[in-house]
């Protein structure tokens, strides 16, 4: 679904942010990248979503180059950002989600079938007519998934998802997220904090100043977390099996 090769990125001022970066990423898949902050994560998100073009190398999504096809590209992926208010856009909820599908010209019966759906999907169809100020936390982020859901995209990119969530909060977004993924989607989350997601993922990278240190599944990655800079989970310190913050 993602095929990344020989991506650099250096911001205006001449940062490097990214420095070689080859990855590929399949259909379906849910894919930890995790790093201490100021790694890349973000910006190798916002570089696959279209929304940064390489300083060099490529991107391609579903077989897409993603500087030839754009607008194919914002079709075929979503993101959901760190702090959900820098995506809300509505005046209340409802027309917060339908912001998306309204801007893709889609027939105003699809896009009410598409923002019912999300809003059930993510438990807000009661809270619909609410002003998007008033919502908790959680109630953004999980406002945040519903605006992406109703685009249908294929790929979904979450940017540090649990960040200035309580205990339920996380579990609920972590719910969410497992229920997309069993409906096909591919994603990828971005976290320095893997403790709370890393039990459910495919397979992970761990990304270090601009470069990918480890690629592998979970238990092959997770003994390298300390060298780079991230704190494995518990349960690698304590010894035990994995254990999923949905138990």
């Amino acid at each position: 679904m993602i095929h990344i090769q020989h991506l650099h990125y250096c911001y205006p001022d001449g940062t490097k942010a990214l420095n070689g970066i080859n990855l590929n990423i399949s259909e379906g898949e849910f894919f930890l990248l995790c790093g201490p902050n100021g790694s890349g994560k973000t910006t190798l998100l916002r570089l696959i979503s279209g929304l940064f073009k390489p300083t060099s190398g490529t991107i391609w999504v579903n077989g897409l180059d993603i500087l030839t096809h754009s607008k194919e590209i914002r079709t075929l992926v979503g993101i959901i950002f760190q702090d959900p208010d820098s995506q809300i856009l509505g005046e209340t909820v409802r027309e917060d989600v339908s912001f998306g599908p309204e801007n893709m010209g889609l027939p105003r019966e699809e896009i009410q079938e598409r923002v019912d759906r999300a809003l059930q999907k993510m438990n807000l169809a009661s809270l619909s007519e609410r002003p998007c100020y008033l919502l908790s936390s959680g109630e953004k982020r999980r406002l945040a998934i519903a605006g992406v859901m109703a685009m249908k995209p294929r790929v979904i990119l979450f940017d540090e998802p649990f960040a200035y969530l309580d205990f339920p909060g996380i579990q609920e977004v972590l719910k969410y997220m497992m229920e997309l993924h069993r409906e096909g989607h591919t994603l990828i989350v971005t976290t320095h904090d893997v403790e709370k997601v890393i039990a459910h993922v495919d397979r992970m990278a761990i990304l270090q100043k601009g470069e990918i240190k480890a690629l592998g599944k979970p238990e092959e990655v997770t003994r390298d977390l300390y060298q780079f800079g991230v704190r494995p989970p518990c349960y690698v310190l304590l010894g035990k099996e994995k254990i999923s913050w949905l138990e």
